[in-house]
């Protein structure tokens, strides 16, 4: 084992020192536009270096270290299409680029001198990609990161409990089933947990791209549905000056509160970036609840990033810190004036319909109740490219750890009912060869462990993971196929896991070890599961003509069922719910075919994408119930629920229209509709419709529509203003899982958001951000099917005929970004 490591160790140092031989060439030219008037600012980058840099009040930029070969260059600036086009650099004479960029008349780029761009690109690939940019990040305001990119990516939606957690899902299949990155790395926090959001700064996501469809070859399991791939900011320009960003941000409905900062420094081989900030919020509220109790949050991010740039390639190193204090609402309420309750006794000495009631005070405030989550994640990790010959190695480690501590005991606020310490390693290798083929191998290892806890929803556990995959991809004239095959191997173990009664005497449990465990409970005996599968996938792209093409694909994805799926046996004291698992469960296969058309022309833009996706073994909850068909819950009323496993079925349908007449300068008028069904297919539910046909969790018909008007302005103070009102309309679901009151029907809404972005010039090549935005302008009061408050309700009936958890009213906006 020794022997291994020191030779991945001199592997990485021999690929490090490549670049000493390699060549290097500069890259230089002006951006204007088609008038010939200089763009200043205009942000010019090599994205697979990570260099950039901005241009001057002439337009000019100058890229020097640029290493030999063929490489992708992106131009964008605020208002304008962003350009992306392939240069070569062969020698040491600075190669000249001017580049041209067209105002913003049309959703999808489109370049005006001749290149490969993103749009190319897009058209090329026949899964369907979403890419969403820092204009697009930047000019949407939500509560967290995920609920920006579902604003902007039709057919991809969140499950909430409250503002804060937002569980992505991608054509109906969420938790496990979709693999979230961040800058590569796969994200492992706990993901199983109804409660548990994604651990990332939403200040500092510089770009972000959405695979909808399985993604098992290029990353195996846990990608069954798709990716969310999310990007931090690196330095742009290499001036040798310190360059930075300040965010700020204050949202009126729940008060928060929320500052960040970047700096960025480079020069020709080293550049460094250094990121922070800090949120809080009150409670949230609407005009059905009022302040809905313990929704608040306090979260806290730190991260660093050091990168080396030689002509050959780039190393990086970076940290991250992440700390969020979050409430766990529970919903319960007094029955006659729904006034929100608090816990201060357990066991059975809590009456669930007794509480007393939360005063004024700690509904409108920043404090945070002593039930309440403490999340950390850090993570340490690399990501290395260089170009070996005509082809390149890409290579990552990376550490994470994540401690999630759960507090539900109102008697002792300082024992954390749920404590779970998770250790990942991740790692991954590959090699692009020149055009056609990509090969790699990549995994992980992780160790969870529950530390001083009461409940233990989970067993101890260690798994290991690789998988080795192999993709091509073959272009001629008009057509672009591709596909690729991979295998995976899991293997999950653990140990004897046995509780006994607290030796303080509260009534509380806690873990024993071997081999003290006389009298003690035997509540996860051990396991040993070696889980396997192999993914593949094919497609194709026509390109009918240079502005309409078609696209379709098949793919089989892999996942392995989770630590819950498999062996939970106890309550998660955040989620409300006792979860059993099943250790006989075999993994998930999916078998996911798309098909797609999009059009591009100057006044138009237009796609449409159906799938059709089976999955064998596809796992799910259950709620138990006893003799009388009651549900079984214990004295605070937490339901239990069993995992299953049936087939299923998906399918569904994502379309935009996009109109952006030429004739109407800077004026788009974008629409974006998307529907899933999905069906339990087990013998047993066979025309049961509501009472167990139906998979939960299935978002509506939905139709994403927005109106937009761009202005340019020439001034001394103002650069641009963007005018914008946007409307969202959720069908009623009438399709849901009734059985055992899973669910219940959920009638349509119509929401509306206004908003206005304007770019203020304070010195020349500089412009800061000042938004002002209205989300749900008219105040509706609405319950979205995906939000798990809406199941929040401890009666049968309310005197005021509102049941559940309302979702958020009428939310004021204000967003500075200031570049410096």
């Amino acid at each position: 084992m020794k022997y291994s490591k020191i030779n991945l160790l001199t592997s990485c140092l021999i690929f490090c020192n490549l670049a000493v031989f390699a060549q290097k060439g500069e890259l230089k030219g002006i951006v204007s536009e088609t008038d010939g008037r200089a763009i200043e600012a205009a942000t010019v980058s090599v994205p697979k270096l990570n260099i950039g840099t901005t241009t001057d009040h002439n337009g000019k930029y100058d890229l020097k270290n640029i290493p030999y070969g063929r490489w992708q260059l992106t131009i964008s600036y605020i208002g304008y299409e962003t350009y992306q086009g392939e240069v070569t650099i062969g020698s040491s004479s600075p190669v000249i680029t001017n580049i041209s960029l067209k105002a913003s008349d049309a959703a999808i780029d489109e370049v005006v001198v001749t290149g490969v761009t993103r749009a190319t690109l897009i058209r090329e690939n026949p899964v369907a990609i979403q890419h969403i940019s820092t204009q697009e990040i930047e000019q949407t305001t939500a509560p967290n990161i995920i609920d920006v990119l579902v604003r902007n990516v039709p057919g991809l939606t969140a499950v909430k409990t409250g503002p804060n957690i937002s569980k992505p899902f991608i054509r109906g299949l969420g938790y496990n089933r979709v693999l979230t990155l961040f800058d590569g790395i796969r994200q492992e926090g706990q993901q199983w947990g109804d409660e548990h959001g994604i651990e990332v700064d939403a200040y500092n996501i510089d770009r972000a791209k959405v695979i909808e469809g399985p993604a098992s070859i290029m990353y195996g399991s846990d990608a069954l549905a798709g990716v969310v791939s999310l990007f931090s900011p690196m330095a742009k320009e290499q001036d040798k000056k310190l360059h930075g960003r300040y965010y700020g941000e204050y949202q009126s409905n729940n008060g928060l509160i929320g500052n960040g900062l970047l700096l960025t420094y480079a020069n020709d081989h080293w550049s460094y970036a250094l990121r922070g900030s800090y949120r809080l919020t009150e409670n949230y509220t609407n005009h059905i609840d009022g302040r809905v109790y313990n929704t608040g949050f306090r979260e806290g991010n730190a991260s660093a990033s050091l990168q080396h740039s030689s002509d050959a390639g780039y190393s990086n190193f970076n940290l991250t810190l992440y700390d969020n204090l979050q409430g766990i609402p529970d919903g319960s309420r007094d029955s006659l004036t729904r006034k929100f309750t608090k816990q201060i006794y357990e066991g059975d000495d809590d009456d669930i319909k007794n509480r007393p009631a939360v005063p004024e005070s700690e509904l409108n405030s920043y404090r945070l109740s002593p039930l309440h989550q403490h999340i950390q994640h850090y993570r340490i990790y690399s990501n290395n490219h260089y170009q070996v010959g005509e082809g390149h190695v890409n290579f990552s480690l990376a550490y994470q750890r994540n401690v999630r501590r759960e507090y539900d005991h109102p008697t002792m606020p300082e024992q954390a009912g749920m404590f779970v310490r998770l250790n990942t390693f991740n790692y991954a290798f590959g090699y692009n060869a020149p055009e056609i083929l990509n090969t790699g191998i990549n995994g992980m290892y992780q160790n969870n462990k529950s530390k001083d806890a009461t409940d233990f929803p989970i067993p101890d556990y260690r798994l290991f993971d690789v998988g080795g995959y192999l993709f091509a991809k073959w272009k001629r004239e008009k057509w672009t196929v591709s596909g690729g095959l991979r295998y995976d191997i899991r293997q999950l173990k653990g140990n004897d896991f046995y509780t006994a009664a607290s030796e303080r005497e509260t009534g509380f449990s806690r873990q024993v070890h071997a081999p003290d465990t006389t009298g003690a409970y035997l509540q996860f005996p051990a396991f040993s599961k070696a889980f396997h599968g192999a993914s593949l996938s094919l497609g194709a792209t026509y390109e009918i003509s240079s502005r309409l093409g078609i696209k379709a694909n098949i793919a089989r994805g892999y996942r392995t069922p989770n630590i819950t799926e498999f062996a939970a046996n106890g309550l998660d004291p955040g989620a409300h719910i006792i979860y059993l698992g099943n250790r006989s469960f075999e993994p998930e296969f999916s078998l996911q075919e798309d098909l797609g058309m999009e059009l591009y022309d100057k006044n138009i833009s237009a796609s449409i994408s159906v799938f059709n996706n089976n999955i064998e073994h596809y796992i799910y909850l259950a709620q138990l119930t006893d003799a009388n068909g009651d549900p079984i819950v214990d004295a605070q009323g937490n339901k239990t629920y069993q995992y299953q496993q049936a087939a299923a079925q998906l399918y569904g349908m994502e379309a935009t229209l996009d109109l952006h007449p030429a004739a109407l300068k800077g004026f788009t008028f974008n629409n974006a509709w998307s529907i899933i069904y999905g069906f339990n297919r087990k013998k047993q539910y066979k025309g049961a419709g509501i009472n167990g046909s139906y998979l939960p969790l299935i978002p509506p018909f939905k139709w994403l529509s927005s109106v937009d008007q761009h202005f340019v302005i020439r001034s001394n103070v103002l650069s641009s203003m963007d005018v914008k009102f946007e409307m969202e309309y959720d069908a009623a679901q009438n399709r849901y899982l009734a059985l055992d009151n899973t669910e219940t029907a959920t009638p349509g809404y119509v929401l509306f958001n206004a908003g206005i972005n304007t770019n203020f010039r304070y010195r020349p090549g500089k412009n800061f951000l000042v938004q002002l935005q209205v989300n749900n302008l008219l105040d509706r009061a609405y319950q979205s099917n995906l939000s798990r408050l809406k199941y929040f309700e401890y009666y049968d009936r309310s005197p005021n005929s509102h049941l559940g958890i309302y979702n958020m009213g009428r939310n004021i906006c204000m967003k500075l970004i200031f570049p410096f």
